[in-house]
């Protein structure tokens, strides 16, 4: 059966290994004021370092760079002070450019990020996972990348009404070990599991979802600075 998805929608989160409670849980990081780059609810950021992009060095910068980029966890919205109204702003986005009023919070952005690196989440895959159900079960395991976004992208990132990314995972260059995510399994959506008919959304096929957990991760080993 065909999937129904037809559009991308980042990193959703479903559930944590080994069963444990997943609370969902998030912590607060700060955006650079008039960071040039669009952050989406289920984007991936991660913390910058001189040894990384270098360019807002401390700060929670994009992680969809490239399908290598390490992870701190997902965009999960933001506060800040609007620099017209001088009021308290919670976005469901980031607008790449924001300058916020430089009175409280030092002009910064509170960024709140989901940062269990043991959080799984529910992503759409941009291809068939395999040519046979066999070939696809092979895949299960390796890694993969979200969609590339340059730095700077402000506009094809995501919905600048509901402010969810429109990310997908990339089949193209897969490995068993040097990109962001790893596959575990199929979710569990009736609707959009089927790993092996090539998406065709003209005449009705969709994208599957698959549940993916972090595989380069900021907080352990090679994945400790900034991308």
């Amino acid at each position: 059966m065909a999937n129904r998805n037809t559009q991308g929608f980042g990193l959703i989160p479903s559930g944590t290994l080994g069963a444990t409670p997943s609370t969902g849980g998030q912590n607060k990081y700060k955006i650079n004021s008039g960071y040039n780059t669009s952050l989406f609810l289920g984007m991936p950021v991660c913390i910058d370092s001189a040894a990384g992009a270098g360019t807002d060095v401390g700060y929670i910068t994009s992680a969809q760079r490239a399908v290598t980029n390490p992870t701190i966890g997902v965009f999960n919205g933001c506060f800040y002070t609007d620099a017209l109204t001088q009021k308290p702003t919670f976005a469901a986005f980031y607008p790449g450019g924001t300058i916020p009023f430089a009175g409280p919070n030092n002009g910064d952005i509170d960024a709140f990020i989901i940062d269990n690196p043991w959080q799984q989440y529910n992503v759409q895959l941009s291809a068939a996972l395999g040519a046979t159900g066999d070939a696809a079960q092979a895949n299960m395991g390796r890694t993969m990348g979200m969609t590339v976004r340059a730095a700077g992208t402000t506009t094809v990132s995501g919905s600048n009404l509901s402010g969810q990314s429109n990310g997908q995972l990339l089949l193209a260059g897969i490995t068993d070990i040097a990109n962001q995510w790893r596959i575990l399994r199929v979710a569990e959506d009736p609707e959009n599991e089927d790993l092996i008919t090539a998406p065709n959304v003209a005449a009705g096929a969709g994208f599957a979802t698959v549940v993916v957990v972090a595989n380069k991760s900021q907080w352990f080993g090679t994945g400790t600075v900034g991308a």
